[in-house]
């Protein structure tokens, strides 16, 4: 057993894809195709930007996946609204609303973080030729 740091974020978006597979197959079953499709790809596309990030080869490839990340949380979060309120599937998506309100809270402070992060190397860089 190893005693690997828990990363939040890569738990939390790899489990709500597994629960947007289960109700991709319920709506499927309920034989509605093209919002669940839709819902599919944008929904598993959050984790695997994610842990692309985690392999990012610089500061802003980082910067880049998490932004995609949260532009696909966010995309998923339009298809679960238009499930809920079309009402082609009778279903209560509002735990899928919350959850997915959550990552995107996550993500945009992970991409702020960063980019602050970033700034301010910027900054300190600058100064430190500056000085030299």
């Amino acid at each position: 057993m190893t005693n690997q740091r828990k990363n939040i974020i890569v738990e939390k978006t790899f489990s709500f894809s597994l629960k947007c597979i289960e109700l991709y197959k319920f709506l499927i079953n309920n034989k509605e195709y093209t919002l669940s499709k839709q819902l599919l790809r944008s929904a598993t596309s959050i984790g695997a930007n994610v842990e692309e990030a985690l392999a990012a080869q610089s500061k802003k490839d980082f910067i880049s996946k998490m932004s995609i990340a949260s532009k696909e949380a966010r995309e998923t979060k339009y298809w679960i609204r238009l499930l809920t309120h079309s009402q082609i599937v009778e279903y209560d998506y509002n735990p899928y609303l919350q959850e997915i309100d959550e990552i995107i809270r996550i993500l945009t402070s992970i991409v702020k973080s960063a980019q602050e992060n970033t700034d301010s190397s910027a900054i300190q860089n600058s100064k430190f030729k500056i000085q030299n």
